[in-house]
């Protein structure tokens, strides 16, 4: 595939991407000037860690005075759930040389879904896998230096723009149903969500929804590898 159309292509993969990490970018910018985090930190932050919901928690916990290690505690059990989408994927990358390490180091949720959404039948192509990664963080960085413009520069108002993370899922899971035409793991996911929020307190809510539905898969996975007995006859 030549190079200009490969990236015209991923740039149109990633558009569902785009139109959520802008903003969702931009309202992390800006609250991470509102509680005194510096222009380059917050840029930085977003070029290292790279973590979404994990950034926010660390600028909400840094806002609240907690300590370094506390924080970096805190972002690492959040975002755990990144190790098992490598642990996963980990098959699908052998061969990808170079680009290895960035495609391990950029999964997050969405790009995870991305990728995953679109393997072809002959599996993964790595260039495309990397380029998509790469353009997703870029969207991601583009939104929070546009949020650190506007938090240095304008007195803005910035309460609910984090719903832009909420409709960003919504649109990768519908998108996800669409493709994927299996009702099962969704329903999973939805039973289990659902469960957590009824009976975990706030902060095991995460942590006990992906738990609940990672078991719930495995007893399904176990019962398909099971070959059924035979009939007596």
């Amino acid at each position: 595939m030549p190079t200009r159309h490969a990236w015209h292509e991923a740039g149109v993969t990633t558009l569902p991407v785009m139109f959520g990490y802008l903003p969702l970018g931009a309202a992390f910018g800006i609250l991470a000037i509102e509680v005194g985090i510096p222009a380059w930190g917050a840029v930085l932050m977003s070029l290292v860690i790279y973590a979404g919901a994990g950034q926010f928690l660390a600028v909400a916990l840094l806002a609240a005075g907690a300590g370094l290690v506390e924080v970096a505690v805190a972002t690492l059990m959040l975002n755990s759930r990144h190790l098992f989408y490598a642990l996963s994927l980990l098959k699908r990358f052998q061969g990808a040389g170079w680009r290895k390490p960035y495609l391990v180091f950029a999964l997050t949720d969405e790009t995870y879904s991305l990728l995953t959404t679109h393997s072809g039948e002959r599996g993964l192509d790595h260039a495309q896998a990397f380029r998509i990664s790469l353009l997703d963080q870029l969207w991601w960085v583009l939104g929070t230096v546009a949020g650190v413009l506007i938090g240095t520069t304008l007195a803005f108002d910035s309460r609910g723009i984090e719903f832009a993370l909420t409709a960003l899922f919504i649109v990768l899971t519908l998108e996800q149903v669409r493709r994927l035409r299996q009702w099962l793991p969704f329903a999973i996911a939805l039973v289990t969500g659902l469960g957590a929020v009824l009976l975990l307190p706030d902060r095991h809510l995460l942590l006990g929804a992906i738990g609940a539905a990672s078991l719930v898969l495995l007893a399904d996975y176990r019962r398909r590898q099971d070959p059924p007995e035979d009939d007596p006859a």
